[in-house]
């Protein structure tokens, strides 16, 4: 009975056909990591830009400095404003905030879509 039934599974066996090896487009998985690599440079430098931009409108709307929210965006922005808070020092804080992290703000958009072009065209991704 054993050898019948080893008999029947050879039989079925022999009657598929060999299944084809599956081909992986790596060209398009290439292009679809590059492109996600891309995707986040820029996301980061439209976040930064959002925080620098959220800086200003508080300093700006005199936003209560005590609130969690905004010493968040203030601590995080001192950082991002790199050489840019001090670059301009005119006698008012609210046009000193306006001009230095308003630059800094567009700094990190520039770069931000710099570096993903140049991802891009490394990577040789169309998308």
């Amino acid at each position: 009975m054993a050898e019948h039934a080893e008999k029947r599974k050879s039989d079925v066996d022999e009657d598929e056909p060999p299944r084809p090896k599956r081909q992986v487009p790596w060209g398009r998985v290439k292009d679809q990591a590059i492109g996600l690599i891309a995707g986040i440079v820029r996301w980061v430098g439209l976040i930064f830009a959002l925080i620098l931009v959220l800086h200003v409108i508080f300093v700006v709307g005199g936003a209560n400095p005590d609130n969690g929210i905004v010493s968040f965006v203030r601590d995080w922005s001192d950082g991002l404003a790199l050489g840019f808070k001090d670059l301009f020092e005119p006698a008012d804080e609210k046009l000193r905030v306006l001009v230095n992290y308003g630059i800094a703000a567009i700094f990190w958009l520039v770069v931000s879509s710099i570096v993903t072009r140049i991802i891009r065209r490394i990577g040789g991704s169309s998308v």
